[in-house]
């Protein structure tokens, strides 16, 4: 039976956190052996909000490497730049013209993202899940690894797709989400009830993944917990649920498991061992980054190949996407 195939896309916005890596790019390497595999570096995604150019060019060079040394293997997978692959947005045009202005304005993020950033409420931010429809139907995806927070694109690209197919015939296939059940959201160290995110005004509150094991040891150290000072998972411990969860997920033991190994030991003692475990994971990622990004000449010549691969796979979609429509073929 042929594999099914996944497309992921992620923000060039610099390091990913110990968020991004466990809810979606961690993962992202196992799935390559299951499933055929597109990744992207969502660079257009990216400019919806100011960018300062050159920064902006560094770390999408830097996003791309990093998802490298987290495990991709592009003799498996496809891995590419989006602003690279002109399908994406050609797609885009197309899919905007299926959209409905209702079920954009009530996008959730786009209120979000407009509230935070109201000197600069683009047409592009609002249009922003139509692109994304257009990353994932552009090769046809069957899953989409989503953290809970895109629940609500993916359900419009799946909407898109279906009066798409509706007006034309059957053509797209509706993507289904992907959703880790443990890890699958990182919260805040300082703040427990809200997501992990670099953009924290509290450096304490967030792990970057190139972050040295002292600074990942000290946040760690720091991070907020409860007085109750037993090491359980359940209601109302949200950070001591979020420790365990991220304990879980890098040494691949269960929540009982965790319970038992710290029953009867402080709170001190569990934080210092999730921030050593984790600090331990991430090592071989920072080691593979640092060789990675001193081979310039190597990185370009994988971006630039597997941009050349994306093309050829999405360009046969497109291009029927267009037929259907009416267009004239141009070739």
């Amino acid at each position: 039976m042929d594999k099914k195939l996944i497309f992921s896309g992620i923000q060039p916005t610099g390091t990913f956190t110990l968020g991004n890596y466990i809810g979606a790019v961690r993962n992202w390497d196992k799935l390559q052996e299951e499933y055929n595999c597109i990744y992207c570096v969502v660079d257009m995604h990216a400019i919806t909000v100011k960018q300062e150019n050159e920064k902006f060019r560094f770390t999408r060079l830097n996003s791309y490497a990093l998802l490298m040394a987290c495990g991709i293997d592009i003799e498996k997978s496809i891995l590419f730049i989006q602003s690279h692959v002109k399908t994406h947005a050609e797609l885009n045009w197309l899919l905007c013209c299926n959209t409905q202005f209702g079920e954009l304005s009530r996008m959730t993020q786009f209120k979000d993202k407009s509230q935070r950033h109201p000197d600069d409420v683009n047409a592009g931010l609002f249009t922003y899940p139509s692109l994304m429809a257009a990353d994932i139907l552009a090769y046809n995806a069957d899953l989409v690894p989503v953290g809970i927070d895109q629940k609500q694109h993916l359900e419009l690209a799946r909407n898109i797709a279906q009066r798409f197919n509706q007006r034309y015939g059957d053509f797209f296939t509706l993507p289904e989400p992907y959703i880790n059940e443990v890890g699958a959201k990182v919260m805040s160290l300082q703040e427990p009830t809200k997501k992990m995110s670099k953009s924290d005004e509290n450096p304490n509150a967030c792990i970057l993944i190139l972050d040295d094991k002292d600074t990942i040891i000290r946040k760690f150290k720091r991070a907020v917990t409860d007085s109750e000072a037993e090491v359980c998972y359940r209601e109302g411990k949200d950070g001591i649920n979020n420790l365990m969860t991220i304990y879980s997920v890098v040494t691949g033991k269960d929540l009982a498991s965790v319970e038992r190994e710290f029953a009867g030991k402080g709170y001190g003692d569990f934080k210092l061992a999730v921030g050593e475990a984790v600090a331990d994971h991430l090592e071989p990622v920072r080691t593979e980054f640092a060789r990675l990004s001193a081979d310039k000449a190597f990185l370009k010549q994988c971006y630039t190949d597997g941009a050349e691969k994306a093309l050829r796979y999405s360009q046969r979609v497109v291009s029927k996407a267009f037929h259907k429509v009416g267009f004239v073929d141009r070739t």
